[in-house]
This record gives C-alpha cells, structure tokens and sequence, in this order.
C-alpha cells in the first residue's frame, strides 16, 4: 500500500476528540472542568472570597465566604452566567447555585 493512502486513514487524537461525535460528553465535561480551572481568569477579584466547586447539568457551584457577598452575587448572577459564557465564547453554564463556606 503506498504511503499517502495509509496516511489517509490516520487521524490525529486531537482531531478524533474534537470532532466524533463519540466524545460529546467529554467535550463538554472538560468544558465544564475548564469553567471552574479558568473562573479566577474571568473574576480575578474574587479570589479571596468565593471559591468555584464544580459544574453540574450547566450548574455552576460557588462556595461564597459570607451571606452578604452570596446575597449580592444571587442578584449578579445573571452578569457573571453572561460573562462565563462570553468568555468561553458558547453557553457553558446556564445557572449558579450558592452555599456559603
């Protein structure tokens, strides 16, 4: 078999995970992984109080250090789903839910 048809037939791993259709949900769990991994990244001035737990069914979970600030992030909450999904450029969260440390 000549060389350029056997390259034909491999695809690289990067290719395979970006596009089959077999790797959905995994393209859309490191999304998620990458929300919480690059929140600092977006809000730089939370660092100190609010702390992203995890990503679930498009729900963001943040653990806010007192109930004032939680108060005031329920009322933002629809700016910061905004600029999550502005800065990752596609609807990665829908919702936040809060709990305090």
């Amino acid at each position: 078999m000549p060389e350029d048809e056997r390259n034909k037939k491999f695809v690289s791993l990067t290719e395979i995970l970006k596009k089959d259709k077999a790797f959905s949900k995994f393209r859309k769990t490191a999304l998620q992984n990458d929300v919480v991994a690059e929140f600092y990244n977006v809000f730089p001035h939370l660092k100190k109080t609010v702390k992203p737990l995890n990503v679930y069914k498009d729900i963001l979970y943040l653990d806010v250090e007192n109930s004032v600030l939680k108060n005031e992030l329920f009322l933002q909450r629809n700016l910061i789903v905004k600029k999550i999904n502005s800065y990752f450029n596609k609807e990665v969260i829908k919702y936040i839910k809060f709990k305090s440390f």
